[in-house]
C-alpha cells in the first residue's frame, strides 16, 4: 500500500510537472492594433457671387442691365425689387432713383453677397427754343439808314456816306433784297424844281451803295420832290428831316 502511494503521489507529480513544462512553452500572442479612424468629410465649399451693371450711370426713364454668376449656391435673392434668380442670368432694371443693388448667395457652405449701385441722373433740361429769326422787314427798318442831303444840294455829305456805306453793307449781305430809293425835298422851292432836285438825290445816293458792291439792277429810282413830307412843321429842323433819300424793301 504505501508503494503504491508512493508510485501515485510520483505519476501525479510527473503529471503536473509535465503540464507546467508544457505550458511553459508557449509563446504569448500579441493583440491586434486597433483600426485607423476613417478621415472627417470636408466641410461644404463657401459660396461666391458677382454683380454688375452694364450701364452704371443712367438718366431717368433709361434702364440697365444687371448680370450675375455664382458657385456653391443653391439660392440667391437680388434686392431690391427682383427677388429669387437663378445661379447666373440677367434681368433689365428702370430704377427712378440711384439705387443699390444686392444679391446675396445661400448654400450649405454658408452665404455670400455682391452688390452693384446704378446712379440716376435727371435728364437734360429740354433744349432752349431757337430765337425766332428776325424777318427781312425787321432787318430791312434796323439795318438800312436813309441819307440826309443840305438845303438845295445832292451832294454826299459826310454822315450820308455812314449811313450809306451801312444800307451797302446789308444790301451786299441780302442781295435777295431790292429796294426803291426816294428823293425828297422840304416844302420850299417849287413842284417841278423839287421834282428834278429829289430825283438828283436819289441817283446820287444810288450811285454811292452801287460803287460800294450793290448791284445796280437791285436799286430803282423815285422823286417825290416835296409831295411826301416826313415832318409838317415849317421849321429847319423839320425841313432837315425831309431832304432825304429814303430806302424802301421793293415788293
Amino acid at each position: 500500500m504505501r508503494i503504491r502511494r508512493s508510485l501515485g503521489s510520483v505519476t501525479l507529480l510527473a503529471l503536473l510537472t509535465l503540464v507546467f513544462a508544457v505550458s511553459g512553452c508557449k509563446h504569448p500572442v500579441a493583440a491586434a492594433p486597433p483600426a485607423p479612424p476613417l478621415p472627417a468629410a470636408p466641410p461644404p465649399a463657401q459660396p461666391t457671387v458677382t454683380l454688375q451693371a452694364s450701364v452704371p450711370v443712367i438718366q431717368q426713364g433709361q434702364s440697365s442691365t444687371l448680370n450675375w454668376s455664382s458657385t456653391n449656391a443653391t439660392s440667391l435673392n437680388l434686392t431690391p425689387s427682383v427677388g429669387t434668380v437663378a445661379p447666373q442670368g440677367s434681368t433689365s432694371v428702370t430704377p427712378t432713383d440711384s439705387t443699390t443693388y444686392t444679391i446675396t448667395a445661400t448654400g450649405p457652405g454658408g452665404s455670400a453677397n455682391a452688390n452693384v449701385r446704378i446712379t440716376v441722373t435727371p435728364p437734360p433740361p429740354p433744349p432752349a427754343a431757337a430765337a425766332a429769326q428776325p424777318s427781312s422787314e425787321e432787318l430791312f427798318a434796323r439795318e438800312v439808314q436813309d441819307a440826309y442831303f443840305d438845303l438845295d444840294k445832292a451832294d454826299i455829305r459826310p454822315d450820308a456816306r455812314n449811313a450809306l456805306s451801312m444800307t451797302a453793307q446789308f444790301l451786299r449781305s441780302y442781295p435777295n433784297i431790292k429796294v426803291v430809293l426816294e428823293g425828297h425835298c422840304d416844302e420850299r422851292g417849287s413842284t417841278e424844281y423839287n421834282l428834278a432836285l429829289g430825283d438828283r438825290r436819289a441817283q446820287a445816293a444810288k450811285d454811292f451803295i452801287v460803287s460800294l458792291g450793290v448791284a445796280a439792277d437791285h436799286v430803282q429810282t423815285v422823286s417825290y420832290g416835296k409831295e411826301r413830307p416826313f415832318c409838317t412843321e415849317h421849321n429847319e429842323m423839320c425841313w432837315q428831316q425831309n431832304r432825304r433819300g429814303h430806302f424802301v424793301m421793293a415788293k
